[in-house]
């Protein structure tokens, strides 16, 4: 009888940030993990986590945990050949009727008109998720022991507070902590719905008496998640690439920043800021504890064990990529981009996270790939539980110690 990679020590996770568009290069790192397992091997974490478009990415693999490779060459099917349509309505009377609603609700007060309630209409994404995503397998993927738990998280508007819902084995136990919760619940469309709301962009989705949006608007610890539901190696695709623009010269005075640039910089922060402090707790943590004698500690410190986490990045700088592929999108979204200030340097860290076109997420999936060959030594050791000591190289990036 065959175990399954996923209930072996120690456990492991995988952790998708929110990437919007951008989740294409999580697909490309997936498919570079599944030439390094045999082709028939289940899905090797115990744990997938995800927030925002990497919940979406999180589900696929959750509902295909019994088949790795078919399920990210699923993945790779649907974002090597996306269309901006396939996720936001992008006929010019939409657009029109979108940027009119919002003129009218600032120069009116929202009076005759009513509150916008996002700048794009995702209809379209929902119908494509209810057509690829089977929830119902996800149970079957708990039970046969191909998986742990599935966990996807969101934010309460009304509430202000992070809540993972997470679909796993009985004996998983919620827990609280400061504005964050995690809440056992059979997960379906509306919880990934709700994950990918980005703030103004996509619309708030109703669960129970509460509205929620976009998982990472609260999670200041992505990580803890999987932490909680028992995760002793971690795995993390992130979607940002380390190439921050140059200083602006003292005697120059910088353009004042457009509605796009805001707006990318915000999206920018919110998926992937609060990942890098919960990177450097962990470091602090694991500097701390090589100096003590673990068997001393007791009490709420006691519960300190290590965690040996695992990072990928991005080694291009993504905008660049969109700049070749920004006339892709439809005319009509381009014509509203540009009208908030999208179609330049500044604005283009926000068309990256947008730019839902085949062009653009090729190049993405294909840098994934290649990035996650670079580091195969390090993902062998990840997924194969050998020593992960060579890690050192980046302390700060790739190993730390985590209290759940």
């Amino acid at each position: 009888m065959k175990v399954a990679i996923a209930s072996e020590e120690p456990k492991k996770a995988l952790v998708l940030p929110g990437a919007g568009a951008r989740g294409a290069y999580q697909v490309g790192v997936l498919k570079a993990l599944a030439t390094m397992l045999p082709e028939s091997a289940p899905n090797p974490f115990a744990i997938v986590s995800g927030t925002s478009a990497g919940a979406v990415n999180a589900a696929v693999l959750a509902s295909r945990a019994s088949r790795f490779t078919a399920a990210v060459s699923d993945m790779e099917g649907v974002w090597a050949n996306f269309r901006a349509e396939q996720v936001y309505k992008t006929d010019s009377w939409t657009m029109l009727k979108s940027s009119l609603h919002w003129l009218a609700s600032i120069v009116f007060g929202g009076l005759g008109v009513g509150t916008p309630r996002s700048l794009l209409d995702n209809a379209p994404l929902r119908a494509l998720l209810a057509e690829s995503v089977r929830f119902s397998r996800i149970d079957k993927a708990i039970k046969r022991g191909h998986l742990d738990a599935l966990a996807i998280t969101a934010s309460g508007y009304t509430s202000a507070r992070s809540v993972t819902f997470f679909q796993g084995k009985d004996d998983l136990q919620p827990w609280s902590r400061v504005r964050r919760y995690g809440r056992p619940a059979e997960l379906g469309l509306d919880h990934l719905m709700a994950s990918v709301a980005v703030p103004l962009i996509f619309p708030p989705v109703l669960m129970g008496s509460e509205y929620f949006g976009d998982g990472a608007m609260r999670q200041h610890a992505p990580l803890s998640s999987a932490i909680h539901l028992g995760a002793q190696r971690i795995l993390v695709i992130g979607v940002r690439d380390e190439h921050p623009d140059a200083e602006p010269n003292a005697v120059d005075e910088s353009d004042y920043p457009s509605l796009a640039q805001i707006g990318g910089y915000m999206l920018d922060t919110l998926f992937m800021d609060g990942l890098y402090s919960d990177l450097e707790r962990l470091t602090r943590l694991n500097l701390i504890l090589e100096q003590i004698d673990q068997s001393a500690l007791s009490g709420p410190v006691g519960a300190l064990k290590p965690i040996n986490t695992l990072i990928i990045l991005p080694t291009e700088d993504i905008r660049d990529i969109a700049m070749r592929h920004v006339n892709e999108l439809p005319r009509a979204v381009r014509l509203l981009l540009r009208g908030i200030g999208a179609m330049n340097k500044g604005g283009l860290r926000l068309i990256s996270y947008l730019l839902f076109e085949s062009g653009f997420t090729r190049e993405l999936i294909d840098m994934g790939f290649r990035d996650a060959m670079a580091m195969e030594e390090d993902l062998r050791s990840f997924i194969f539980d050998q020593s992960m000591d060579t890690l050192d190289a980046q302390p700060d990036i790739k190993r730390g110690l985590l209290s759940r």
